[in-house]
């Protein structure tokens, strides 16, 4: 330290000492400290400075202002970020694809499930019914499943006759029409010669016949083969599938009741306890989604049979139930039974009639595609009309019809399990108290009972770590 510098000792004798402290002191006699309190703060100015040049050696202030960190570690951070969830994201992706391929692999046995799981949400309430009566179980779903198959026949067998009555007579009116069709191109403005109509008709007729001729006798015979046999196969499959699907349901009305109590001895009453509530709340979602569907195709049958009666079109019960059963089919369902009952009004009653059959038509489906079914089943399943319509819309490009039809109820599912965690969630991190959710199970309100414990000492953990970090 310099002399000049050198603060004046009390209690110094020497005056020559003191002499030349006090001339070397002036501009600075207002400083009464003593020599360790300058010392000291000398000390702090040196540590100060010396930890400003080692941060920003380091690079974590900016040079200009020591308390602005440098954009650099922000950025880093922010990559680190990025990289994680960017490594969630292929994790997750990986995992689907091999889920994908899974079910691709597993279908044939998981579609039967699904469509036997189905028609139990609908025949379980009677079941259900008769077991309260003192009817055993094996009893009561056999007389279910046998009496609603001996229903549905019932109902085609007694349409049978008189669809036989009047398949006569809507031939006889197409070959009328036909003719009357044919003499109307003969009449200005068309003045078309009926001999040159059956020219054109069995110009068609040979040439049908010699190109049949010719596949037979080339290779693509083994096409037309292999097409035959993919047919057969694919039809096979299905009533395999059908068959399955019966021979399931019986089982699951059956013993379906021990599948809970099964589920919770086997992973734990804490886990069986929590998918006992949303397994529950996703079968309770199911049946309102086919009671909402079976809703829709009523009142589409009503409608139409109503409107084929009012036109005089013959057949307009057999249509009507046509109607109703192609309601469960999504798309092609409806298309197919609106053009049956367009081509019956064409045949038995004019043009002009199955023009307004078909305006009929259009109407009610339009009315029921985008207002009526997004209606119900979005009610019914707590699902915004939107995501009705996508999820039809995804499933029917993916698996086709059986796709479309199974769409919805996937949907619902995916989001009762996702609502149900959303739940646990805000129960955890306490936005919601356990009063406030709503179960429909017994053992869901076990399982957020037990949770409680839990969850108050994972929050004064998290509380006592919080704490810490800012102090």
């Amino acid at each position: 330290m310099n002399e000049h510098h050198n603060p004046r000792v009390p209690g110094n004798s020497d005056d020559s000492t003191s002499e030349l402290e006090s001339t070397t002191s002036i501009g600075s006699s207002a400083s009464t400290s003593s020599e360790d309190t300058i010392f000291n703060a000398i000390n702090r100015d040196t540590d100060h400075t010396a930890s400003v040049v080692g941060e920003r050696s380091a690079g974590s202030v900016s040079a200009e202002d020591p308390d602005q960190l440098d954009r650099a570690i922000i950025i880093g951070r922010d990559g680190r970020w990025v990289a994680g969830w960017a490594l969630r994201f292929i994790i997750v992706a990986i995992a689907s694809c091999i889920a994908w391929l899974g079910l691709g692999i597993i279908w044939t046995g998981v579609l039967p499930i699904l469509l036997a799981i189905l028609l139990c949400t609908v025949l379980w309430p009677p079941v259900r019914w008769l077991k309260e009566h003192g009817v055993p179980g094996g009893i009561s779903s056999l007389l279910v499943l046998v009496g609603s198959l001996c229903a549905i026949g019932g109902v085609f067998a007694a349409m049978a006759p008189r669809v036989a009555e009047q398949s006569k007579l809507l031939f006889k009116q197409s070959v009328t029409g036909l003719e009357k069709l044919q003499e109307r191109l003969g009449e200005p403005p068309f003045n078309i010669n009926t001999d040159q109509i059956d020219d054109v008709l069995d110009d068609i007729s040979a040439k049908l016949q010699d190109g049949a001729s010719g596949l037979l006798s080339g290779g693509v015979a083994n096409k037309l083969a292999s097409g035959v046999f993919a047919g057969v196969s694919t039809a096979t499959s299905v009533v395999v599938t059908l068959l399955l699907m019966l021979v399931l349901s019986f089982f699951f009305l059956k013993d379906g009741h021990a599948f809970l109590p099964w589920v919770r001895r086997n992973v734990g009453k804490s886990a069986g306890w929590h998918l006992t509530e949303v397994l529950t709340r996703t079968w309770n979602t199911l049946s309102g989604f086919i009671r909402a569907q079976a809703l829709v195709s009523l009142i589409d049958a009503i409608f139409i049979g109503i409107g084929l009666v009012i036109l005089g079109v013959p057949l307009a019960l057999v249509l009507a139930v046509i109607t109703f059963f192609g309601g469960f089919i999504p798309i092609v369902g409806a298309i197919s039974a609106g053009a049956i009952a367009v081509l019956v009004a064409l045949v038995s009653n004019g043009l002009t009639t199955a023009i307004f059959v078909l305006i009929l038509i259009i109407a009610v489906q339009q009315i029921e595609g985008n207002i009526l079914s997004p209606l119900l089943q979005s009610k019914a399943m707590n699902l915004h009309p939107v995501i009705v319509l996508l999820s039809i819309t995804v499933g029917g490009g993916l698996f086709g019809i059986v796709g479309a039809f199974l769409a919805v109820p996937a949907a619902a599912t995916i989001a009762v399990w996702l609502r149900y965690h959303a739940e646990i969630v805000s129960l955890r991190s306490g936005e919601r108290t356990i009063d406030e959710i709503e179960t429909e199970t017994a053992a869901g309100s076990k399982a957020l009972i037990n949770m409680g414990p839990a969850i108050r000492s994972m929050r004064r953990r998290l509380s006592r770590k919080g704490a810490t970090a800012v102090d």
